[in-house]
């Protein structure tokens, strides 16, 4: 089964930035969309930004502006650029498919934004 692999996080202060990876060891776009996932300490999962086959992106407004999703098909690999970071971007951030078919979380990457 398809395996992701988050990684690229780190402690950075705000104003900071930090670019994530996720590796797939299959296609990224398997399923036409992949997506950047993040949970805080007590709170729920929430969908940073998703990504499809052909390039349309939407990011949550929280991110607008700050955040850019990408992705290299040939290196089976989609990127989170995250610039300008806030103390409540502080987070686990996990990619996966943004559908109810999803694959098996890898270990997602720390993102720590500290003053």
């Amino acid at each position: 089964q398809e395996q992701l692999v988050e990684s690229g996080g780190g402690l950075v202060q705000p104003g900071g930035s930090l670019r994530l990876s996720c590796a797939a060891s299959g296609s990224i776009f398997a399923s036409n969309i992949m997506g950047w996932y993040r949970q805080a300490p007590g709170k729920q999962r929430e969908l940073v930004a998703w990504i499809t086959r052909s390039g349309s992106v939407w990011y949550r407004d929280s991110v607008k502006g700050r955040f850019t999703i990408s992705a290299v098909a040939a290196k089976n690999t989609m990127y989170l650029q995250m610039n300008s970071l806030k103390l409540e971007d502080t987070a686990v951030y996990s990619c996966n498919v943004p559908a109810s078919a999803q694959l098996p979380w890898g270990q997602g990457t720390q993102v720590t934004v500290s003053l």
